[in-house]
C-alpha cells in the first residue's frame, strides 16, 4: 500500500532541513489562503460571486486561492469588506 500525501510530507519534513525551511516559510501565505477560502465558502459565495462583489477578476481570485499570487493588504481588505467581514492580522509568539 502506498503512502498518502500527509505521510510523505511528514517524512520529507523530517529528513530534509532545506525542504522544511521552505515549507515553514510558506505557512503564513497558506494560512491566508485557507482563511480566504473558508470565509468565502461560509458566505456561500463562489469565486465568481466574490468577483462580482469585489470587482476583482474571478481568475485573479482563483490565482490567490491557488497560491499563485500573493495579495497585498489593500486587496485583502477589499475582499473582507465585500464579504462584510473585518480583516485581522496578528503577530503571535512562536
Amino acid at each position: 500500500m502506498g503512502k498518502n500525501f500527509r505521510e510523505t510530507l511528514n517524512e520529507q519534513l523530517a529528513l530534509d532541513d532545506d525542504f522544511k525551511k521552505e515549507y515553514d516559510s510558506l505557512n503564513a501565505q497558506y494560512n491566508v489562503i485557507k482563511s480566504l477560502i473558508y470565509a468565502r465558502k461560509s458566505k456561500n459565495l463562489t469565486q465568481k460571486g466574490l468577483s462580482e462583489l469585489t470587482g476583482i477578476n474571478q481568475s485573479d481570485i482563483s490565482k490567490i486561492e491557488r497560491g499563485n499570487v500573493s495579495p497585498n493588504l489593500r486587496t485583502l481588505q477589499r475582499i473582507a469588506t465585500a464579504m462584510n467581514m473585518d480583516l485581522k492580522i496578528d503577530f503571535v509568539q512562536k
